[in-house]
């Protein structure tokens, strides 16, 4: 005899009902987890890089290379800064925002040097790969924390034998740009003068004043060095907030024969013959390489604890070359960097 919904075990249907409960439960469960992932998928790697700042020739190549190793390696990469390079405070929360949230690695251009140790330490006692680009920390390399650097000894000589070339051995300099809160800009400058002295002792460096990153008097700076200096031949700006106040200055005086070098340019305008050449740090390989590094710590393999890479001078005559064009387009999208620097010596 049939028997009814109404007349079934009551055992039975308590069974039922529990079986299309559980599953109800399980497709909810899985609809609620982020789009396009599955309930088997695991979630991506994802990659903090906080560079001084964005939006700017100097940092932007930077993602170019960070994304082009991201899309090689089926990671993700968080690109974030303050806005201002000199803002400390914005760059420390930031960092503290990525060890408190799930990042798996994080790639970290310090704009102060002592004031980021505190945030690195804990990136790294949490275990968290680290690597620094750009310029250094006090810190020792080793464990999680391991740096990418742009060589300044060579920037420094480099900015020196383009000195020499300009003046032919003889004249006066005055190096702008002076900033202790970031090591590497200390040691172009170190390099700089020890190059000259050892090599060129007729180039005198008549003047040296420190850097911000405030235009306005970077501009006032250079300004008064010109007029302290009347038969100065040469400016060398190791930040390019003094190389364009540099530049301002020397243009404001009529007829001046006065040359500027400038580091870490956020544009190359050679239309300004004041500008002679800047030297220009490889921050598309540096961010491809910073990347590379954190995946290889994600997957239990040595990395080497500092790596150097050399700067390049970019003057009239190289500046719409193949390699200089990759290393200052702001084009990031993956698949937008061309240029193989395994080839390049």
């Amino acid at each position: 005899m049939e028997v009814s919904a109404s007349n079934e075990i009551p055992e039975r249907r308590s069974r039922r009902q529990s079986y299309w409960t559980a599953l109800c439960w399980t497709v909810l469960s899985c609809s609620s987890l982020l789009p396009g992932l599955g309930c088997r998928e695991p979630a991506r790697v994802t990659i903090a890089v906080i560079p001084r700042t964005t939006a700017s020739m100097q940092w932007e190549p930077m993602h170019r290379g960070a994304e082009a190793a991201a899309a090689d390696l089926g990671v993700r990469i968080y690109w974030n800064a303050p806005m201002r390079e000199d803002d400390v405070g914005g760059q420390i929360a930031m960092v503290g925002r990525v060890i408190g949230e799930n990042y798996q690695g994080l790639v970290l251009a310090p704009d102060q040097a002592l004031a980021l140790i505190t945030p690195v330490r804990r990136a790294t006692s949490r275990k968290l790969p680290t690597v620094i680009v750009g310029s250094p920390l006090p810190m020792e390399p080793g464990g999680r924390l391991s740096y990418i650097l742009n060589d300044e000894e060579e920037g420094g000589r480099i900015a020196a034998r383009r000195v020499a070339t300009l003046l032919h051995g003889h004249g006066s300099i005055a190096i702008l740009g002076i900033n202790p809160d970031i090591a590497g800009i200390m040691t172009r400058a170190r390099s700089l003068e020890q190059f000259l002295a050892e090599n060129y002792p007729d180039i005198r460096v008549v003047q040296k004043l420190m850097g911000s990153f405030n235009m306005p008097r970077e501009q006032q700076i250079a300004e008064q060095t010109l007029q302290s200096n009347p038969d100065l031949d040469a400016i060398v700006a190791l930040m390019w907030t003094s190389a364009r106040g540099a530049i301002s200055a020397v243009d404001a005086q009529p007829h001046s024969r006065i040359k500027v070098i400038g580091f870490d340019p956020d544009v190359i305008a050679f239309q300004d013959p004041a500008l002679d050449s800047v030297i220009l740090q490889n921050n598309p390989e540096i961010g491809r390489r910073a990347v590379q590094l954190i995946d290889a710590q994600l997957h239990g393999k040595t990395v080497p604890p500092l790596t150097t890479l050399k700067p390049l001078l970019v003057t009239r005559e190289n500046a719409d070359s193949p390699q200089v064009r990759e290393m200052t387009s702001m084009d990031w999208r993956p698949g937008a960097l061309h240029w193989n620097w395994s080839t390049t010596p």
